[in-house]
């Protein structure tokens, strides 16, 4: 088990978020489920918390009701090793949800996404500053990311 664990407050839709993201990621799966019983205080056999795996990362989601809403405040990266997985990553990630720009997304549940090449902290803490500022202005105005952009930004300075 790991030490920490992202827990997602949802308003009783946990269970359709969760299997959402096993659907929208490789290496995922639902490792448990609680399901409210007579004692309340959710309706008997609706989800009351799950656990899940997203690419060997635990996670857990509960049903906490209105309270809390998402803010992109906190987000969770995805480190992409290639275009065609920030194109896959992104545009379901998207469906229903809306762009935020830089590689950010909300995906309609309200959780924040950066979908990003793997690289891409690298090429900002180069050393050389106009390296990195050459690829923060081609960022910029993207919303979805382009590895080829950014990587020709990042050579030609």
């Amino acid at each position: 088990m790991q030490k920490i664990c992202p827990n997602l407050w949802f308003d009783g839709n946990a269970e359709e978020a969760v299997n959402f993201y096993v659907s929208v990621f490789k290496d995922s799966s639902i490792t448990k489920v609680s399901r409210y019983t007579e004692a309340g205080p959710g309706p008997k056999g609706k989800v009351m918390a799950m656990s899940f795996q997203i690419e060997g990362q635990d996670f857990t989601a509960i049903n906490g009701g209105p309270l809390y809403k998402f803010t992109p405040a906190i987000s969770l990266a995805v480190n992409c090793e290639s275009q065609a997985e920030i194109e896959e990553l992104w545009e379901k990630l998207l469906a229903g949800g809306e762009s935020q720009g830089c590689g950010w997304v909300n995906d309609k549940f309200g959780v924040s996404w950066q979908v990003v090449p793997s690289i891409l902290g690298e090429m900002m803490s180069d050393p050389d500053e106009s390296k990195s500022a050459s690829v923060m202005r081609a960022m910029l105005p993207m919303q979805k990311l382009d590895i080829a952009v950014l990587k020709k930004a990042y050579e030609q300075s």
